[in-house]
């Protein structure tokens, strides 16, 4: 007999950001992301105690997805960066940290969260506002005639990412094949609903960096045709091959006893009868002058070999991850679905299918007439580095599909950082009366909440820097300048700084350098040019736009959410 233990009553927490764990661990959580942060971030190193993968990383996404938060707050702020990454897939980092900035800065204010709450609502609007606008210095428009800046863009989400491992040759080579790949996924013809392609990242481990490379069309690795070989495959009279795609399992199984009972005949034998249908199928696929058959599952070796025999190329375990590109390159869509009844209608099409080597992989290359689909070969030293590399590759097309969307960006470095922080301050010493009625505070409570939400901002970029280095910002654009660590103390900063943050600005004039301590500034007393002293070509640092609005949106709207907090229920059974 079982024994019952009475149900624990659930537990009551008041005031929970008044709490000495909450505070801890949001300390602590605040840490880790602070210090992980920029191309200088140091790298976390996660694994879990029972064993198994070690992950060593300085990315967001990564870092949320191994740490195992159990503070309720915590979880609500993790929940919400993690959404945020899974629709921008950038700025996963400026977004804890400036959560956690807000969080800092507006609790220890001696005004009521309420209040706090409806001024830094408007202090985002204000911020949303400035950066929509054309006047707005932090802006760069994203001309898709040319690829300078787009280069910029793509450089700069890989190299903040030290844990890739990359010198500059192997930047420059990736940075290329990123945007090769990225326009093989655009249409040719623009139709009104038009959707980019796909670009499917092929692993190549233990091999140099240098080695990666971009194809065409859709690349299956195969262990049964081997390279050197000559590949003959049927063709129609078009010269094209036809393709026919299976999500089904070809393996003759395809009766399972969870699906209910079957009644067999006397004699009758179900594994004979599911490869004469199996058979069947191949006959047919012969007749139809069917070159290619992909199967999604497992092929029987009987069916294999017939279709060997018959001169069709036959793939298996292509994956689920291949077949949504696949269906879409050839016109496939949707895949087979049956073995019993499929009509040619089916059938999608290739333009040519050879063999690539690669290390010791060999691989069908699926080259169709007018792509949208493609294949980076991503070659990396150690697996660690190429998980990264994975992680940063993807964020850097996902940075450019949303580009297409919004052909903006914004200056990165710190830059964007401490120019919206300058520009809040300027904005808010000159607001009218009518403002603070409507807002139901006094101006000092405005100052108040104004000053921490540019403290947090700035916050944001002092956190770029690891190393020591002394953190300026200047009078006329409001940019972050970083003085390198033991500079000699100079009575000119210009004879220490070269370039801002987002190198858009040089030394060559007095600029009012002072020190980004997060506690005052100066308000920008001009605004920043709209065209750039230094050319995109001489490398920006950039931000995407999209995603750079979102993490400040997000990362507000949660620090709101969790100042807000009065209770946590927590249940203890």
């Amino acid at each position: 007999m079982s024994l019952l233990e009475a149900k624990k009553p659930p537990l009551f927490i008041s005031e929970p950001l008044t709490g000495d764990a909450v505070s801890q661990s949001l300390s602590l959580l605040s840490g880790i992301l602070k210090s992980s942060y920029g191309p200088a971030g140091r790298l976390k190193q996660l694994h879990n105690g029972v064993g198994g993968c070690v992950c060593t990383t300085s990315q967001c996404s990564a870092l949320l997805g191994h740490l195992c938060v159990s503070q309720p707050v915590l979880r609500v702020l993790a929940a919400s960066v993690r959404s945020h990454v899974s629709r921008f897939s950038d700025c996963g980092l400026f977004t804890a940290i400036l959560c956690c900035g807000f969080i800092e800065n507006f609790r220890s204010l001696s005004v009521a969260p309420f209040t706090v709450i409806k001024i830094s609502k408007h202090l985002l609007s204000l911020c949303m506002e400035h950066l929509k606008s054309e006047a707005c210095g932090c802006r760069v428009p994203v001309d898709f005639s040319s690829v300078e800046t787009l280069v910029c863009l793509v450089r700069s989400v890989l190299t903040s990412k030290p844990a890739c491992m990359l010198n500059q040759t192997e930047v420059d080579h990736l940075t290329s094949l990123v945007l090769k790949a990225f326009i093989f996924t655009v249409p040719r013809h623009i139709e009104t609903n038009a959707v980019l392609g796909k670009c499917v990242i092929i692993p190549v481990k233990g091999r140099r960096v240098v080695d990666s490379a971009v194809l065409p069309g859709l690349l299956i690795e195969t262990l049964e045709i081997q390279s050197g070989k000559p590949l003959a495959v049927k063709r129609t009279g078009s010269n094209m091959i036809k393709i026919a795609l299976f999500s089904v399992s070809m393996a003759g199984d395809g009766f399972t006893p969870e699906e209910g009972t079957l009644a067999v005949h006397h004699g009758v034998s179900l594994e004979a009868s599911e490869l004469h249908q199996l058979l069947s199928v191949g006959k047919q696929l012969v007749q139809d002058e069917v070159g290619v058959v992909v199967c999604q599952k497992v092929m029987h070796p009987s069916l294999k070999q017939y279709l060997k025999e018959s001169g069709v190329v036959a793939v298996d375990r292509a994956g689920l991850a291949l077949v949504g590109p696949l269906g879409r390159m050839t016109g496939t869509r949707p895949p087979i679905a049956s073995i019993h009844s499929f009509s040619p209608v089916c059938y999608g099409s290739l333009k040519d299918l050879c063999i690539e080597s690669f290390a010791s992989k060999h691989f069908l290359h699926l080259i169709p007439e007018d792509t949208v689909i493609c294949s980076l070969i991503l070659c990396n030293r150690s697996e660690t580095a190429w998980d990264e590399l994975k992680r940063v590759c993807e964020t850097a097309e996902h940075v450019l599909q949303l580009t297409v969307k919004e052909p903006l960006a914004l200056l990165g470095g710190g830059c964007t950082e401490t120019h919206l922080a300058s520009y809040i301050r300027h904005k808010s010493s000159s607001l009218p009366a009518s403002t603070f009625r409507d807002l139901g505070c006094s101006q000092t409570q405005y100052q108040l909440v104004a000053d921490g939400f540019c403290r947090s901002l700035e916050s944001v970029a002092r956190y770029l820097s690891h190393n020591g280095e002394e953190i300026l910002t200047d009078m006329v654009y409001g940019h972050c300048w970083v003085v390198p660590s033991g500079s000699p103390r100079v009575s000119k900063w210009s004879d220490v700084v070269s370039k801002c943050g987002c190198g858009v600005n040089g030394n060559t004039e007095d600029l009012g350098w002072t020190f980004l301590q997060g506690q005052s500034g100066s308000p920008v007393i001009q605004g920043c040019p709209k065209e750039p002293s230094v050319k995109a070509a001489v490398l920006l640092t950039l931000d995407c736009f999209a995603a750079k609005c979102s993490g400040l949106q997000v990362a507000l709207e949660t620090a709101n959410l969790i100042l807000d907090l009065s209770y946590i229920i927590e249940d203890q059974n």
